[in-house]
């Protein structure tokens, strides 16, 4: 509700200012200027939803009436380049309908959203001063209007070259690191620097991640992501493209089967690709294999007959199907084998050990807050935000780096109390 009642506000004085002749022609200055003369997160809004909503078609018909002065016959030819004219125009459309009532009047209505719809979350403009910003959540408890980070770093192990483990920045904690750095070990840097909208979806970013890397000559040989980076076509893609390995956990099957723990899953079937059959945990094969695409995505829906499936006395732990047969869904071969393989290593104790390397990078998202403030923009608009992030990726190397020339330990800044006391006993 604020939103339009600012944008509103944005163009009033952006008009004071470049047309403070032709406003007054236009407008009642003196009653515009009691609704829109401080900003609206200066005051509380009312608490009646009947208020809120007559204050809401206010603010939509006080929108309507400027923008149709602004181009307007009267109105100087210049007025609709002021930028703050186009974003109250495509607020305007976004969160208002105008219609006719029975009377024929025009009338002015806030869009609602189970009635009249919104636009889709990455389009919708959040902010009239920072119109790239966009609203987004992540589980239940986090929700902001920004954009988000991906940082990417080196880490190094005793068996693999130097690694990148990338993240967004809506995680952070600080990590151990050892007391005192070996004369031999590398700092881990930050080697690609990411920024987006908020809405984009980390599994998104991870090729271009990749392309970035490759134009520096920086790719790894193993890239260590949290589980909102991956996918089973980038599991193929990013080894057959770059040659890289995703050391990453990937979601499991979400049959409700696997979910359940109990009947009969995805694996409990034998997969023949070059029969293109399938047959169930009871020996029978199924009559359809038909590729499709759903939602962008190459499948295969394969399915077994009714009649072998109704009779089945293990129907119930088979499927939940109202027409009592089973379907399965299942990617191309060369992906579904990869998925099946990622699946079954990070079962694994060594594999979970391995990716323990991971937490690293959480560490440095810990620092980046801390230290830069990352997760506050101090600018308006994505470019200038990136090159915030950019700035305090460089910041956060010269630091590793001076701790490391000097052998100063990255994880400690002051020496509690009890450890001063351990080491007065000790001396």
């Amino acid at each position: 509700m604020e939103l339009p009642g600012e944008s509103v506000r944005a163009l009033v004085e952006a008009l004071a200012v470049a047309a403070p002749g032709w406003l007054p022609t236009v407008i009642d200055v003196g009653d515009w200027a009691k609704r829109y003369g401080a900003r609206f997160n200066s005051w509380r809004l009312p608490t009646s939803q009947i208020k809120r909503k007559q204050l809401a078609d206010v603010y939509g018909t006080d929108a309507l009436t400027l923008l149709r002065a602004v181009y307007g016959p009267e109105a100087p030819g210049w007025l609709p380049e002021l930028p703050a004219v186009e974003v109250l125009r495509t607020v305007l459309v976004q969160n208002y309908h105008i219609c006719t009532d029975a009377r024929g009047r025009e009338v002015i209505t806030r869009r609602e959203t189970d009635t009249d719809g919104l636009p889709p979350g990455k389009l919708r403009i959040n902010s009239p001063y920072d119109t790239d910003t966009r609203w987004a959540a992540k589980g239940k408890d986090l929700a902001w209007n920004g954009y988000k980070v991906h940082l990417s770093e080196t880490c190094h192990t005793d068996d693999t070259d130097t690694t990148h483990t990338p993240e967004d920045a809506q995680a952070g904690q600080q990590r151990d690191t050892p007391a005192k750095p070996a004369p031999d070990e590398l700092p881990n840097l930050i080697t690609n620097v990411t920024t987006t909208d908020a809405t984009v979806p980390d599994v998104a970013m991870t090729d271009p991640i990749h392309q970035m890397l490759d134009r520096r000559h920086l790719l790894p040989g193993e890239h260590y992501l949290d589980s909102g980076y991956p996918s089973a076509d980038l599991i193929t893609s990013s080894q057959a493209d770059y040659g890289i390995t995703l050391v990453t956990p990937l979601q499991g099957d979400k049959s409700p089967q696997a979910k359940a723990g109990a009947g009969f899953d995805h694996t409990s079937f034998t997969i023949d690709f070059d029969r293109e059959q399938v047959i169930c945990p009871q020996g029978h094969t199924s009559s359809s294999w038909s590729p499709s695409t759903q939602r962008g995505v190459d499948t295969i829906t394969i399915k077994f007959p009714t009649a072998t499936c109704r009779p089945c006395p293990v129907r119930d732990q088979c499927t939940t199907s109202t027409r009592q047969r089973r379907q399965l869904t299942i990617r191309p071969h060369a992906v579904q084998q990869a998925l099946t393989t990622a699946r079954d290593q990070q079962s694994s104790t060594s594999w979970q050990t391995k990716y323990a390397l991971h937490a690293g990078v959480e560490g440095t998202i810990g620092q980046a807050v801390a230290v830069c403030d990352i997760r506050h923009a101090r600018y308006r608009g994505l470019r200038k935000v990136h090159l915030q992030h950019v700035f305090s990726a460089v910041a956060l190397n010269l630091i590793r780096l001076n701790a490391w020339w000097n052998a100063h330990p990255m994880d400690r800044t002051r020496t509690s109390h009890l450890s001063r006391l351990e080491l007065a006993l000790t001396a």
